[in-house]
């Protein structure tokens, strides 16, 4: 016979009161319905097992998370567009058009969220009308009254409302009359029938025509209350939901992440950020199972849960690098959480229930958007960020690079000053590059060797100002130059510009003749596109040679070689077409290509110059290695029209329409 002390309590009591406060804190977290009953049959399910088996620790778990989810947590969205802006001036300089996006997605979701509801309140007892009237102003809604069903339907022709409280039994126009007509203008309306004249068939009645709920007199004002919230709940999910998920596109350094950074701390939002480069396994975004080993949420749901709210500002850096593998598409499980229309009931496979992302502002970073799949891609409001000149790289280096730099290397007490030249002396002489974080790193260097001869004593004044000769002391030899300036002109040379994930990048294409018989050899690693476009130019240039006064019989005693250099790196794409048509015409007449201009452009067999992407990062490329002309597709006209000042300033564009009509400019 087992014997037990007064305090001994049997393992069943100690399961049964464990089980009993899961269901306290079940009813107490603010749960949805059904998500609240699941978690209760898993506690019956948990009643009756052992404590001391797998199933029962599983449940356990499962009913654990459950809990500690923001089912009904949300941080007070900031709904002041001023501040929003001062944030994106104070920590952005320039991008003006991508701040200029930002804030009017701000502005919508600012005027949606602070949009103030109308309740129509419909009743012949003007007591009921009053004390309703009163209740739902202090909730903050706007209230309209009619005393009989007539003067409601003659206001629903004036004024648009989001829920009406209507009596059932009224002279003329009763409330099912005005539930009807209320429903066939405005399908999303909501009407709560309140009489005191309550029976199931007037119940069932106007449940059948589409009425929310059914509330007797005498009612409680609580009751009124949390049926008009829930009622309106659904009406706001649905305007949330509708606003677009933007994606920053863009080299590497030029401000992604960041700009999401300061758009949630505008809001004063919660930030969460994942990177999803290399993600291979669809498990990663719905999670697993319940039933296997050591299952638990997919990144989305732990994250939500790791910020404690249920609407913080959701970053998915690295969309273009997402993998796909046996193990599933991580690419198509992220099409629900981005799609607006179905992401407020979004299942992991580890909850198996539905949880809102509605609320949640999530915002895509890509370096190139061809990498994205198209069904995801769709989902999408892409913005570049194309890079900086080099007159937006010095401002933010003295606004922001400079302080961080100092900061981050301990150097608060020993202020470093860098002259306009010195940083010009940075930016021309040893980065090459759309973003930011050469020169970051080139600042944190000079920064560092300060810190050392600091400490070694060869520094005795507390303020250091540096000069261009002090840069190149402290990062030796330049390395970039400025290929135009210093390069002469050649027979068979010309410059491309070419766009890479990087940024606009200077293309050199040589072209070359030896004796044989009618070959054309490419070399450089060109892709498909590319040796279409050199095939398409030789053509035009061998069926114009008596206007372009080339021998007729040239090709026929001759093989033509077109090279590219740096041919360990893949090269693709339309943009070449043009350059390749002047370098093969320069070969051909002898008249080398005027050395400081570029070309962009795809040209066809009767000579047409087409257009092509990327103009910002190419001219650029352009003015970081000193060209002075660039020739570019008369109808890419429109997107100059969009480029600012310091983009074009200093660059003669030439738009070509036609190959000969530029035959005589670009060649010596």
């Amino acid at each position: 016979m087992a014997i037990f002390k007064k305090d001994d309590k049997p393992a069943e009591s100690e399961e049964l009161t464990e089980i009993g406060e899961l269901r306290q804190k079940v009813r107490a977290a603010k749960m949805p319905e059904q998500v609240s009953k699941i978690a209760m049959k898993e506690l019956d399910k948990m009643a009756k097992t052992s404590s001391s088996s797998a199933e029962y620790t599983i449940s356990f778990n499962y009913i654990e998370y459950l809990l500690s989810l923001p089912w009904s947590r949300a941080t007070a969205d900031k709904l002041d567009i001023k501040r929003a802006e001062a944030v994106l001036n104070e920590e952005h300089y320039g991008l003006a058009e991508i701040k200029d996006r930002i804030l009017e997605y701000l502005a919508v979701r600012i005027i949606k969220l602070s949009r103030q509801h109308t309740i129509m309140v419909v009743d012949d007892e003007e007591r009921t009308r009053r004390n309703l009237d009163h209740v739902l102003n202090r909730e903050g809604y706007g209230v309209v009254t009619a005393e009989n069903g007539v003067q409601a339907l003659e206001l629903l022709e004036q004024t648009p409302v989001d829920v009406i409280i209507t009596d059932l039994k009224m002279d003329q126009v009763d409330g099912i009359e005005v539930l009807e007509k209320a429903r066939e203008n405005d399908p999303q309306v909501e009407v709560i029938v309140i009489t005191g004249y309550a029976t199931v068939p007037n119940a069932v009645e106007a449940m059948k025509k589409g009425s929310y709920n059914y509330i007797t007199k005498p009612f409680k004002l609580e009751e009124i209350r949390s049926s008009v919230r829930n009622a309106l709940a659904a009406k706001t999910r649905q305007l949330r939901a509708k606003g677009p998920i933007l994606c920053f596109a863009g080299p590497p350094g030029t401000g992604k992440t960041s700009l999401g950074m300061s758009i949630a701390r505008s809001l004063e939002k919660e930030f969460i950020r994942i990177s999803l480069a290399g993600v291979r396994d669809e498990a990663e975004i719905r999670g697993h199972r319940r039933s296997y080993v050591g299952a638990m949420p997919g990144r989305i749901i732990q994250e939500i849960r790791r910020a404690g709210t249920n609407n913080p500002v959701f970053m998915l850096d690295e969309l273009d690098k997402l993998g796909q593998d046996f193990k599933g598409d991580p690419a198509s499980a992220l099409l629900e959480v981005l799609d607006p229309q179905q992401n407020a009931n979004f299942v992991d496979h580890y909850l198996d229930v539905p949880f809102d992302l509605s609320a949640v502002m999530f915002i895509a970073t890509a370096n190139i958007v061809d990498h994205i799949p198209d069904p995801l891609r769709d989902r999408l409001e892409v913005l570049y960020l194309s890079g900086y000149t080099e007159e937006e790289k010095e401002n933010i280096a003295f606004r922001h690079l400079i302080p961080r730099a100092v900061k981050d290397n301990g150097l608060e007490d020993y202020p470093l000053e860098f002259t306009p030249e010195a940083m010009r002396t940075i930016i021309y002489e040893y980065t090459r590059e759309a973003g930011l974080r050469e020169l970051q790193r080139s600042i944190d260097s000079i920064c560092r060797k300060s810190a050392r001869e600091i400490l070694s004593g060869d520094q005795t004044q507390r303020t250091v100002r540096f000069y261009a000769e002090d840069v190149r002391h402290y990062l030796g030899p330049r390395k970039y130059y400025m290929e135009m300036a210093e390069a002469g002109e050649k027979v068979g040379i010309a410059t491309a510009l070419a766009w890479t994930e990087t940024g606009g990048e200077l293309i050199f294409i040589e072209a070359t003749k030896m004796k044989g018989k009618s070959n054309l050899i490419m070399t450089g690693s060109l892709g498909e596109v590319m040796k279409e476009s050199a095939q398409a130019a030789l053509s035009y240039i061998r069926s114009n040679t008596e206007y372009l006064q080339i021998s007729e019989d040239f090709f026929e005693k001759h093989d033509v070689h077109i090279h590219i250099p740096a041919g360990a790196i893949p090269k693709d794409g339309p943009s070449a077409g043009l350059t390749i048509g002047v370098a093969l015409l320069s070969l051909l007449t002898g008249r080398p290509a005027k050395r400081e201009m570029a070309f962009t452009g795809e040209i066809t067999l009767s000579g047409r110059i087409l257009p092509v992407g990327g103009i910002k990062e190419k001219l650029l490329a352009a003015r970081r290695a000193g060209v002075k002309t660039v020739v570019l597709p008369a109808k890419n006209d429109a997107d100059i029209q969009h480029l600012s000042d310091q983009v074009t300033r200093d660059l003669e564009i030439i738009r070509a329409a036609q190959f000969d009509e530029i035959i005589d400019r670009v060649l010596a």
